[in-house]
């Protein structure tokens, strides 16, 4: 079995930045508790190291002592959730990616104009909380075709309406929706750049490419990470069957019987050392040394 990986793959540029701010407010102040408010990122093997270096992860801020630190995650969060850290009196340290920070710039200066703001994400993930609380009198989470049909239910008169998009989503999920404005008879209005962040798109494309010559792909990261999801999406919509694995242990569950060409790649939160681990004990497995 040819066991081959997909370039690039796993950890981008604002999970990195995540972990770096994480690692200096831990150093700097090693006795106090640091607060993470939602997780870092959506990977629990990073989570699980930063927690035994005695990060504290929590989903109220209530929760968090007055005066306490806290860590935003890279997800980011509405203007109520810093509101509500500074009426507490918290010590704030942002890790909010900064391609989700542009969303956010670019909802308050569409609301701003008075459009009704589309965005293409899914509903309930942290990102798309965020950004929604932006604005929420002009933004509606657009994750279905129904979704459109009540955007237009609740803007009736509308007829320039601004698009905006999770960063970890698919092209084609935007592009799908943005269909269903334009039936709606929706004119899109776009920013100077797409929000689908770049590490996302090259990601997507690398494993659309590699999936054409294997027969399985292998997707590794968290089940709650929206762009891990997103690469499995794309190889089974370019033919190639995929799983996704939160962790190299869950290969034993697998029955790669006939697979010749087995591709792999890693989420933008997993670390490299776990996509390591699941490449040896393939390696181990095949009894060839072929990686």
């Amino acid at each position: 079995m040819e066991i081959v990986v997909a370039e690039p793959h796993g950890m981008c540029s604002g999970v990195a930045r995540a972990l770096r701010i994480a690692d200096k407010a831990l150093a700097e102040s090693p006795g106090e508790p640091l607060w993470c408010f939602h997780e870092l990122v959506h990977n629990e093997h990073v989570v699980a190291g930063l927690r035994a270096r005695g990060a504290r992860f929590v989903n109220d801020l209530a929760a968090i002592p007055a005066g306490g630190r806290v860590l935003f995650s890279a997800h980011g969060v509405s203007p109520a959730v810093r509101e509500a850290a500074r009426a507490r009196g918290l010590r704030v340290i942002d890790a909010t990616c900064p391609f989700v920070a542009k969303v956010h710039r670019e909802a308050l200066a569409f609301a701003r104009r008075g459009l009704p703001i589309a965005l293409v994400g899914h509903r309930g993930h942290d990102e798309v909380v965020g950004v929604l609380g932006e604005a929420p009198e002009r933004i509606r989470v657009v994750e279905t075709t129904a979704d459109a049909d009540a955007l237009r239910t609740d803007f009736p008169e509308a007829v320039d309406v601004a698009v905006l998009s999770q960063t970890t989503v698919s092209r084609a999920m935007v592009e799908a929706r943005v269909g269903d404005l334009r039936a709606l008879g929706f004119v899109p209005c776009f920013p100077d750049r797409r929000d689908i962040c770049t590490a996302t798109q090259e990601r997507q494309d690398a494993v659309r490419a590699l999936a054409a010559r294997a027969d399985r792909f292998l997707v590794l990261g968290s089940r709650t990470s929206s762009n891990s999801k997103r690469l499995v999406e794309v190889a089974e919509s370019a033919g190639c069957p995929a799983t996704l694995l939160a962790s190299p242990d869950e290969l034993g569950a697998l029955d790669l019987t006939g697979v010749r060409t087995l591709a792999l790649t890693s989420g933008a939160s997993t670390p490299e050392h776990v996509l390591d681990a699941l490449r040896a004990r393939l390696t181990a497995d095949n009894g060839t040394g072929e990686v």
